[in-house]
C-alpha cells in the first residue's frame, strides 16, 4: 500500500475481543483509521465487499521453520511466507536451528534483512540458546528478538540445552520471554535404543509417541516451569502434547501470567491411530499422541489452560520424509491451512469463532507484548483476514505453495476458506491468489 492510499471492507461480521459485530472497516496508510456501521460515504481507492463473510485479526503463528538461511533447498521466507497468508497468517516468528544458527544479535539482524527482501507477511526471530551463549542472551537488545528459544529436547545441531548452570542463567537473566521445547533427551535416546534392538531399522513410525514420550515430555516441561518458578521467568512452553502436562499450567485469561502454554494445531487434528497412513509425514517432535491426549488438549482451549494455537510449520522435502524412521526428519509444513483447520474446529464445536481469535491473534500479540496488531482496532495495523464459510478448502498436492511441496492434510477438504489476507493495510493474498508486490513489516515488541 502506498502511503496514504486507502481500503474500505463493508458488511463484515467482524469476530475481535469476544464478539461479534456487522460493520465496515476503514484502512488508510496501512492503520486502521475506523471502524463504523456505515463508512461507503467516505470512498476509497479500493473497496472489498465482505457481505456473508467473517473479518478476523491476522492470525499470529508463534513458531514456524521457514528454514533461511542454510536449508533452503526445504524452505524459504519467500515460500513459506506466502502459504502463511493463504492460510489467513498475517505475522510469524520464526525459529533459530536453521545454517548458522542464529545465536547472536547479529545473526538475527541478517535474517530479518533477509526477510525485509522477500517475505509477505510481517515477521520476527527468535535469538537461539546454546549451552555457550549465555552472554549473547544476556546482551540482547529488548524489543529486537520475539524471544530466547531453548531446546530442552533433541535439537538440531548444538542448539540442545543440557547445561543446568546454563539453564539456569537463561531463566534467570533473559532480557525477554523464553520459549522453550520440552522432552527428556536421555529418555528419548534410551527408548530409541530400546526400539532399535527390537525393530533394527525397520521401526515402525507408529513407535514415534512411545519413544518420544509422554514421560519424556512431562519430565522436560516440569523442569521448566520449577526454573521459571525459581527465577521469576517470564516462560512460554511450546507445542504441549499430553493430558499429564497440563496440570502444570493455570487456566484463566491470559492476562497475568508469567507462564503460558501453546498447542499446535496438528496436535490437535491427528493422533497416534493416524500413522498407520500417513506415517512419516506426521512425524514431528513431540509426537502426535492418543486420542486422549488428543482430546484433553481440545478441552484445555475452552478453560485457557492452553493460551496460543499455532503451527510448528517445519517442511522437509518428500525425498527427506521417506527415509525409514531413524533417519526421517521430523517436521511438517501446516501453515497454509491453518485458519481452514481453526475453523473446521469451530464447525466440529470444539472452539468458538471469539475462542479462535483469542488463541490465535489476540493472545500472541499479548504473550509477546507485538506493538499494534493482533486486534481490529483503531489506530492498529490492518492486519486483517475475510474468512468465506459458505465456500471450502481442498488440500490438493497442486495448491501447496510450501516449497516442500506437499501436506500431510492431503485429501481432507476443510469448511470455509481464505478470501483475502490484508498484511499491513496491503492485499496479499485475494481470489486464490498471491499479490506479489506485498511486503511485510518486521513485528515490534513492548519493551
Amino acid at each position: 500500500m502506498v502511503p496514504d492510499s486507502s481500503l474500505l471492507i463493508t458488511d463484515v461480521r467482524l469476530v475481535n475481543e469476544g464478539s461479534i459485530t456487522e460493520t465496515d472497516v476503514f484502512v488508510r496508510g496501512g492503520r486502521i483509521e475506523a471502524i463504523a456501521g456505515d463508512l461507503a460515504s467516505r470512498g476509497a481507492d479500493t473497496v472489498i465487499d465482505g457481505a456473508g463473510k467473517y473479518l478476523l485479526p491476522g492470525l499470529i503463528d508463534d513458531q514456524v521453520h521457514f528454514r533461511e538461511p542454510g536449508l533452503t533447498h526445504k524452505a524459504d521466507l519467500a515460500h513459506e511466507s506466502r502459504a502463511a497468508v493463504a492460510g489467513g497468517v498475517t505475522s510469524f516468528m520464526d525459529m533459530p536451528n536453521v545454517k548458522p544458527p542464529t545465536l547472536t544479535e547479529e545473526a538475527l539482524e541478517e535474517r530479518c534483512a533477509l526477510a525485509a527482501r522477500a517475505a509477505v507477511a510481517n515477521y520476527a526471530f527468535y535469538l537461539g540458546a546454546s549451552n555457550d551463549n549465555l552472554d549473547a542472551i544476556r546482551r540482547l537488545a529488548p524489543g529486537r528478538a520475539c524471544g530466547v528459544k531453548v531446546f530442552m529436547g533433541s535439537s538440531t545441531g548444538s542448539m540442545l540445552v543440557d547445561d543446568r548452570d546454563v539453564l539456569a542463567g537463561i531463566f534467570g537473566d533473559a532480557p525477554t520471554l523464553v520459549a522453550v521445547h520440552c522432552e527428556d533427551d536421555p529418555m528419548i535416546r534410551a527408548a530409541e535404543q530400546a526400539a532399535t534392538e527390537r525393530y533394527g531399522e525397520d521401526i515402525p513410525f507408529a513407535e514415534h509417541p512411545n519413544i518420544r514420550s509422554a514421560e519424556a515430555c512431562l519430565a522436560s516441561s516440569t523442569l521448566a516451569v520449577e526454573l521459571a518458578r525459581e527465577h521469576g521467568t517470564r516462560l512460554h512452553v511450546l507445542h504441549l502434547t499430553t493430558a499429564r502436562e497440563l496440570d502444570l499450567f493455570t487456566p484463566g485469561p491470559i492476562d497475568g501470567k508469567r507462564i503460558t502454554a501453546e498447542v499446535c494445531a496438528h496436535h490437535l487434528w491427528f493422533t497416534d491411530a493416524d500413522y498407520a497412513g500417513r506415517g512419516s509425514l506426521i512425524k514431528c517432535n513431540p509426537a502426535i499422541k492418543s486420542a486422549a491426549d488428543r482430546d484433553a488438549l481440545r478441552e484445555a482451549l475452552a478453560d485457557d489452560r492452553l493460551d496460543v494455537v499455532a503451527t510448528d510449520h517445519a517442511p522437509h522435502t518428500m525425498a527427506e520424509k521417506l527415509d525409514p524412521y531413524l533417519r526421517a526428519p521430523s517436521g511438517l509444513p501446516l501453515v497454509q491451512f491453518l485458519l481452514p483447520m481453526l475453523h473446521a474446529l469451530h464447525v466440529e464445536g470444539v472452539i468458538t469463532l471469539e475462542q479462535l481469535v483469542q488463541k490465535a491473534c489476540h493472545n500472541p500479540a499479548l504473550c509477546f507484548g507485538v506493538t499494534d496488531r493482533g486486534f481490529v482496532r483503531e489506530g492498529y495495523w490492518a492486519d486483517l483476514v475475510l474468512l468465506d464459510p459458505e465456500t471450502s478448502t481442498p488440500v490438493a498436492r497442486d495448491g501447496i505453495l510450501s516449497k516442500c511441496g506437499w501436506s500431510p492434510l492431503e485429501g481432507e477438504t476443510f469448511p470455509g476458506s481464505v478470501d483475502t489476507t490484508i498484511v499491513s493495510g496491503q492485499v496479499a493474498w485475494r481470489g486464490g491468489r498471491i499479490i506479489e508486490s506485498t511486503r511485510g513489516r518486521r513485528l515490534e515488541f513492548l519493551v
